[in-house]
C-alpha cells in the first residue's frame, strides 16, 4: 500500500509508534550540549538560560532536520533539585559532583524535593513551555526523567547502592519510594508543560548493570506501578546498556520504546520488539566521534536494514545523549543518509550497510 508522500514530524513517529511505515524511518538526533556550539558559547554559559536551548533546539532541527525538540540539559540537574552540585567541563557533560547521601542513615530523613522549589527544574520546563508554543503538533518534544531505580547512582554512588540493595532492604525500599514521589512529578510537570513523552533514563536496569535475577526482584514490577503514574507516554532507555534478555519484560512495564545498545543485533532485537515496542538506537555514540562520512553512512543504511521494516523503530545514537565531540559532517551524513535510503518502502535488505 502506497504511504503519504510526506508527513509532519509527530504524524512520522505515531506511525511507527503504531508499528506501521510511515514515509521514512523517523530520526532523533539527541543532541544536548552542541547547541552551545550553534550559539558560540560555553556549555555552562548555554545552560544558564532557557532561552539559549530554546534557540539552540531551533537550531539544530534546522540543520539536521531530525524528528524532535530534546529538553534535556544534563543528568546532574536532577540532583541539583535535592540540593546537589553540578561540576562543569569544557568539552563533555556536566557530572554531578559529591554525592548527596553520605551514609545509608541519612535516607530515614529524606524527603523528595518539589519541582516549583528548584530553579533548574523550572528552567527545563520554561524550554519545554517555549518549545510547545514554536512547535504545535507537529515536532514531537521529548522530556527526560531519570528513573527512581537509578537515581541512587547519583545521590550516593554506584558502590553504595548496590551495598544498600544487599544489606539494608529496608532503607532501599524507602529510598525507592522517595525517589519515586520526586521522578514521578517531575515527569508529569514536563508533561504538563508541552512535552509530547518522557524518555525514562534507567541504566542500572539493564543486565549490563545488575544481575537479571535483581531485575527481577527489584525493579520489574516498580518500574511497571511507575510508569501507570506518569500521565504520558514513556521511552524506556538503557543509556548503552544491553537489554535483549530482557526486552521482552520491558515491552511489559507499559513502555511504547525502548533505547537499545550498540552492543547487541538490531536484527535480533527487532525479532523480539516487532509488534510489541519500538526500537530507538542504536549507533554508537562513542565511535561516531572518530567516524568518517563514509562509515557513518554505512552505520546508517546498516541500521535501517535490519530494524526498520514494519515501522517499530526510531533511528538514534545508543546512549541517550551525542557526545560534544562528535563533528557536524557526521551529523549531517546521518540526517541525509536517513532521508536518502530510509524512504518506505525501504529499498535495502538486512546486512545491506553498502
Amino acid at each position: 500500500m502506497q504511504v503519504m508522500t510526506s508527513m509532519t514530524s509527530m504524524q512520522r513517529v505515531l506511525t511507527t509508534l503504531g508499528h506501521q511505515e510511515p514515509d521514512r524511518v523517523p530520526l532523533f538526533l539527541l543532541l544536548t550540549m552542541h547547541g552551545a556550539k550553534e550559539l558560540g558559547l560555553s556549555i555552562e554559559d548555554y545552560f544558564e538560560s532557557a532561552t539559549n536551548v530554546v534557540e539552540g533546539q531551533r537550531r539544530l532541527r534546522a540543520k539536521y532536520e531530525d524528528d524532535c525538540f530534546y529538553n534535556f540539559f544534563y543528568a546532574g540537574l536532577e540532583i541539583e533539585a535535592w540540593g546537589g552540585e553540578t561540576i562543569f567541563r569544557e568539552d563533555g557533560p556536566p557530572n554531578s559532583g559529591k554525592p548527596i547521601i553520605s551514609h545509608p542513615d541519612e535516607i530515614l530523613k529524606l524527603e523528595p524535593p518539589k519541582v516549583q522549589d528548584s530553579p533548574s527544574l523550572l528552567k527545563v520546563l520554561e524550554v519545554t513551555r517555549q518549545l510547545k508554543m514554536f512547535a504545535g503538533d507537529e515536532v514531537p518534544i521529548i522530556g527526560v526523567a531519570i528513573s527512581p531505580f537509578s537515581l541512587p547512582v547519583m545521590q550516593m554512588g554506584f558502590e553504595s547502592y548496590l551495598d544498600l540493595m544487599y544489606l539494608r532492604p529496608d532503607l532501599f525500599e524507602r529510598l525507592l519510594q522517595i525517589n519515586q514521589a520526586f521522578s514521578v512529578e517531575w515527569a508529569n510537570a514536563q508533561l504538563a508543560s508541552g512535552a509530547t513523552a518522557i524518555c525514562y533514563f534507567d541504566p542500572i536496569a539493564s543486565p549490563s548493570m545488575i544481575p537479571k535475577d535483581l531485575y527481577f526482584k527489584h525493579c520489574f514490577e516498580f518500574t511497571r506501578q511507575t510508569l501507570l503514574k506518569i500521565q504520558g507516554p514513556t521511552a524506556t532507555h538503557l543509556a548503552s546498556g544491553r537489554s535483549m534478555s530482557i526486552l521482552d519484560h520491558i515491552a511489559q512495564t507499559g513502555t511504547a520504546v525502548v533505547g537499545v545498545s550498540a552492543e547487541e543485533s538490531l536484527a535480533d532485537l527487532k525479532e523480539i520488539a516487532r509488534g510489541k515496542v519500538t526500537l530507538l538506537g542504536n549507533l554508537n555514540g562513542v565511535e561516531m566521534r572518530r567516524w568518517t562520512p563514509e562509515q557513518a553512512k554505512h552505520n546508517v543504511k546498516e541500521a535501517i536494514a535490519q530494524a526498520g521494516s514494519g515501522g517499530g523503530f526510531i533511528l538514534s545514537d545508543n546512549h541517550g545523549e551525542i557526545p560534544w565531540q562528535v563533528p557536524d559532517d557526521v551529523l549531517l551524513t546521518i540526517s541525509e543518509t536517513v532521508r536518502q535510503y530510509g524512504k518506505y518502502p525501504l529499498q535495502l535488505d538486512p546486512g545491506d550497510g553498502g
